[in-house]
């Protein structure tokens, strides 16, 4: 059965965080508050648990899940290497609402659905979300709504499409404008801006001091 805490109250927020990081570290799926919507998450390195997000979601592995982390330092050693585009990145917005897709490092044993190679990371600006990552390390973590469906702002939308499927909801309040995080892939030989979200193009550009493209 699944339990809804209300983080507003600071013993249901010790007893939630408690609680979604044992459902974490048991390969069990948490609703957590971000600063854009509310995410679905799960251990990133457990890939069963990965498989039941994308299945309470009803999606497939060709939409691969984004990964969030609970510091700057925390992607050192998730991704082949860390150039200096991206420290310039990390630094202008993180903790924010942009992520970042870097190539990750092949020695990780994780299976977050079709990244070829690749993992998209972000740093949430919310202290219940980062109050959690940093308790169990990196998430696997997607918007919390069945596919199809509008993003969840608040726990109780959530928990009306997900239900059971995820054993804590920690309950941070209402969201603020349901805005996805921009994203910036540095994969290739020049950035590139594959969605234009939270943080503008102009913002990108003046944080890392050159023009970024759109995809192809």
């Amino acid at each position: 059965m699944s339990t809804l805490y209300d983080c507003s109250l600071a013993e249901d927020r010790q007893d939630g965080l408690a609680a979604a990081a044992g459902a974490v570290r048991s390969g069990r799926l948490v609703v957590i508050p971000t600063d854009t919507v509310y995410g679905i998450g799960c251990d990133a390195f457990d890939g069963g648990a990965v498989r039941a997000l994308l299945e309470a979601k009803n999606r497939g592995p060709d939409m691969p899940v984004g990964v969030l982390v609970g510091s700057w330092t925390a992607i050192d050693g998730l991704v082949l290497s860390v150039p200096d585009q991206a420290r310039k990145l990390v630094e202008a917005f993180w903790p924010g609402d942009l992520s970042i897709v870097l190539p990750h490092a092949p020695s990780l044993a994780w299976d977050l659905g079709n990244t070829r190679g690749t993992v998209m990371l972000r740093m949430p600006l919310h202290p219940v979300a980062i109050e959690l990552l940093r308790e169990v390390g990196p998430m696997a973590v997607s918007s919390a709504n069945r596919s199809g469906h509008p993003p969840a702002s608040t726990a109780e939308e959530a928990r009306d499409q997900l239900g059971e499927s995820v054993a804590v909801y920690l309950d941070g309040g209402p969201s603020g404008d349901p805005v996805p995080s921009s994203i910036v892939d540095l994969t290739g030989d020049s950035p590139v801006l594959l969605r234009e979200g939270a943080v503008s193009r102009q913002a990108v550009e003046e944080a890392l001091g050159v023009e970024v493209s759109s995809p192809a």
